[in-house]
């Protein structure tokens, strides 16, 4: 790797720590400004987390086209000024008496947009910065500075919720925004964007990228399987601050201790992944991920203290970043550099289109059915996203195959 591309790299993994060190607080203090603020319901919370996902089933297979006709940089530094203007406008509203709950799903979403942007432009900016035999360290190191945030975030957003009011700690995570705009300047590598002469209309170029995924024998049974656990994390994420709240009587501090203490599960596997990555065969290893995060969800609705619910999400989060480091290094691999943007997009609207979903219907059936029944059910979807690697030639990869993966 050359100086500059490795000072990219760093510049882009210290801008990515910063800015999700950030959402890990409004993860928390958002949720909370609705609850303590305006008096929001369950179901309100859970499409307050609809409403961040929405960009991705309006916008998501688009975002990948769109992203290969421009360099990623300007994409980050955009995304990042959006998300951090939108945030600032929750502690202004708050300050003039004039926070509303259609206020915060207008800033929910924005903040989702910014995200999808984001995400798709990074994923196929790190194959630039780093070389294929470095894609799953990279991966690996990426998790790792998302794992550190998930862990000291909520804990920090709980202690300022607590001391400072949700939308001072929302503020905080604008100002994130605005530090990760200004590493991501002092990225350096090769960005480009895909030259005029080979585009052929955003239409086409869209089903190009869609077919590309559901025709591949190792992506579309990752889409699948993605798409399946995002819809029972979604309602997970959606009622996890409700239920610590309503169902085990924990004040904010503890919320965001416990969320820490589970996303603790994320950091260990993070570095984890890359030394079971060289040990172990990679199907196999992302098919165990899938039974270990199965195996946490159902710990959730058995949890009856601050401790035991902390734990079900240590074994979620280590068992979900195995599984990312796995299986985002083998659709980097299995993939031409030119599709990279549309695959990722295609991916994101695969999977994470069933984010609102699950989070919708998550926060209705609390009402009916209660929040642990819903925990369970949760758990049971988790379950059965494992059926399309395992019955898929995933599960029989090698290390080895990454680099020939069948397209």
């Amino acid at each position: 790797m050359t100086v500059m591309r490795l000072l990219g790299f760093r510049n882009l993994f210290f801008a990515q720590t910063l800015s999700l060190l950030g959402t890990q607080i409004t993860l928390l203090a958002l949720p909370l400004a609705a609850l303590l603020l305006l008096d929001a319901s369950a179901a309100q919370v859970s499409l307050l987390a609809a409403a961040e996902y929405a960009p991705i089933l309006l916008f998501g297979l688009p975002a990948g086209a769109w992203v290969e006709r421009m360099r990623k940089r300007p994409v980050l530094l955009v995304s990042d000024a959006a998300r951090a203007i939108a945030l600032g406008a929750v502690p202004v509203a708050y300050l003039l008496d004039a926070l509303t709950l259609p206020l915060l799903f207008a800033v929910a979403f924005v903040v989702g947009l910014g995200t999808l942007f984001f995400d798709v432009a990074q994923m196929s900016y790190l194959p630039v910065l780093l070389s294929e035999d470095q894609l799953a360290d990279g991966n690996a190191k990426l998790e790792g500075s998302r794992s550190f945030a998930q862990l000291a975030g909520p804990s920090a957003g709980g202690a300022l919720v607590q001391l400072v009011t949700a939308p001072v700690a929302i503020l905080v995570d604008a100002l994130s925004y605005v530090g990760s705009f200004f590493l991501l300047l002092f990225v350096k590598g090769r960005d480009t964007a895909t030259p005029e002469a080979e585009r052929q209309g955003l239409g086409r170029e869209i089903g190009e990228g869609v077919r590309f995924v559901l025709g591949h024998p190792v992506l579309r049974p990752l889409a699948l399987a993605d798409a399946a656990a995002n819809f029972a994390f979604a309602a997970v994420l959606a009622l996890q601050v409700v239920f610590a709240a309503d169902d085990l009587h924990l004040g904010a501090t503890a919320i965001g201790v416990v969320l820490a203490v589970g996303n603790a599960g994320g950091l260990v596997g993070a570095v984890l992944s890359g030394k079971l990555s060289e040990r172990l065969p990679a199907g196999p290893l992302l098919i165990g991920s899938i039974v270990l995060f199965t195996v946490g969800a159902a710990l959730l609705p058995l949890a009856w203290d601050a401790w035991t619910f902390g734990l079900g999400l240590f074994v979620v989060y280590l068992g979900v970043v195995v599984y990312n480091v796995v299986s985002v290094t083998m659709r980097q691999l299995a993939t031409p550099e030119r599709l990279l943007g549309r695959m990722n997009a295609t991916l994101r609207f695969i999977e994470w289109g069933t984010l609102p979903l699950g989070a919708v219907i998550g926060g209705l059936l609390v009402a009916p059915l209660g929040i642990r029944t819903v925990l369970w059910l949760a758990a049971g979807v988790c379950a059965l996203s494992v059926l399309p690697p395992l019955l898929s030639p995933v599960r029989s990869l090698k290390n080895h195959d990454l680099q020939e993966v069948p397209a």
